[in-house]
């Protein structure tokens, strides 16, 4: 499906220079002199290297069409990840550099993902919005401090650090956003 250079969104997956690429982050520039361009970072799907490209809104892109399933991640053995389909029970294994090393932290055992396929072939995982992980290590509270805007450090179960509210200490469960890492909420169980 065509669609204008100025229409590219983050997470897209585009045909361009005779490969698939996913729109990774996306800047619009208007210089004071030319017209506008849309910057985009792209990732190649199969081996992982960036491309900055600038797309006018007067040229044209071909966006991939993906067809994507509903999976449930089993297990992992060192690099290879296993899937199963919720449907036909059928495992598909993934290579960890297709997943992204910002997203497999946060799988876990037994997880709903969707997996995206480009003519047959797994593309690319998109995980929950948000998981449950409990904090391993947390800062001390500096007196002092107010907890409506202050945050201090955190290591979670699964090795990332993130920022956290004051009150959160060692052993809470929480809510993260797996898009950035960020903390939404304490968890409710």
């Amino acid at each position: 499906m065509k669609i204008n250079g100025n229409a590219i969104r983050p997470g897209y997956v585009i045909e361009h220079q005779g490969r698939l690429w996913r729109a990774v982050k996306i800047a619009h520039t208007q210089p004071g002199k030319g017209g506008a361009y849309l910057q985009v970072e792209l990732r190649d799907i199969q081996s992982g290297t960036k491309l900055n490209e600038r797309f006018r809104s007067s040229e044209t892109v071909e966006r991939a069409t993906l067809e994507q399933r509903n999976y449930q991640y089993l297990y992992n053995d060192g690099d290879i990840y296993t899937f199963m389909d919720n449907e036909t029970y059928d495992q598909i294994p993934i290579d960890s550099k297709m997943l992204g090393e910002d997203q497999i932290p946060y799988l876990q055992e037994s997880m709903n993902v969707i997996i995206e396929t480009h003519e047959e072939k797994p593309i690319g995982i998109q995980l929950p919005e948000t998981v449950v992980l409990e904090i391993t290590e947390a800062d001390a509270v500096v007196k002092g401090q107010t907890a409506s805007s202050s945050y201090k450090p955190a290591m979670l179960e699964n090795g990332v650090k993130t920022q956290v509210p004051p009150h959160i200490g060692a052993g809470t469960r929480i809510v993260v956003n797996t898009s950035d890492g960020s903390y939404v909420e304490r968890a409710k169980n």
